[in-house]
């Protein structure tokens, strides 16, 4: 669990991650390099999901040594499906990661969002509805890592 107490906001509670992978941990279908490693530290203190439609099938070949849980959207309404996955964590101990319109339900409802822009871009109602953005996948994974770099981002 990783414990944040954010001045004028109050303490949360994470216990779980989702992360987006394409355009979010990944670019064309494979892991951005270090995010492997950044995800088996971070997987200590959370759990960690990445919930993908898998555009390139390649997502459970790259994690298969890696103590992430990998679901496969396996609906056309991806953005129903991240949206109800998230219900079914908790969206008060859940925080999520993510760049693409499909992901915007689960940013406005979890209690963290941490939006990326990579060179795939980042949905705009996505970006603007997100507590956090950052620039790459490691930035996301250092920012929960870090906590500090939350509560600097977060404060009043």
């Amino acid at each position: 669990m990783i414990k944040i107490d954010i001045p004028g906001t109050g303490e949360v509670e994470i216990h779980n991650i989702i992360f987006d992978y394409n355009g979010t941990l990944a670019l064309g279908g494979k892991p951005v390099a270090g995010v492997i490693e950044g995800l088996k530290v971070l997987s200590r203190l959370a759990r960690l999901y990445i919930v993908t439609a898998d555009t390139y099938g390649t997502v459970r070949d790259y994690f298969r040594d890696v103590p992430v849980n990998v679901v496969v959207v396996d609906q056309p309404c991806g953005t129903e499906f991240k949206k109800e996955f998230l219900k079914k964590l908790g969206p008060e101990i859940t925080a999520v990661v993510g760049n693409g319109r499909n992901d915007l339900d689960m940013v406005k409802e979890s209690c963290l969002s941490i939006g990326v822009i990579g060179e795939e871009g980042c949905f705009g109602k996505t970006a603007a509805s997100c507590d956090i953005i950052v620039t790459s996948p490691l930035h996301a994974l250092h920012v929960f890592l870090n906590t500090n770099r939350i509560k600097a981002t977060l404060r009043y």
